[in-house]
């Protein structure tokens, strides 16, 4: 098991939940456009990614506008979470 496991949003650095955030605002991004919607540095970023990318809560994808860059974006637990609803 890694440190991670059990490890929440909230538990995260305020960088973190400041990418998340811009994430659940504006949608998929790049790094760069987290970078340019955050104003946080480039390395905070990256580090911010990583971590949420560790607990689950967002998926990494090809950005095929550029295939150098990845597309980041929120997983839609929160959907797949919810039971359904009966009359």
């Amino acid at each position: 098991m890694t440190d991670s496991d059990g490890e929440e949003i909230a538990d995260l650095p305020p960088s973190a939940k400041l990418v998340y955030k811009v994430l659940e605002y504006n949608g998929p991004l790049t790094q760069k456009g987290i970078v340019e919607e955050s104003m946080l540095s480039a390395r905070t970023v990256r580090y911010a990614l990583e971590r949420l990318d560790e607990i689950g809560v967002i998926e990494e994808d090809v950005y095929f506008a550029d295939a150098r860059q990845n597309l980041y974006e929120i997983v839609d637990e929160a959907v797949e979470a919810e039971p359904a609803v009966s009359d």
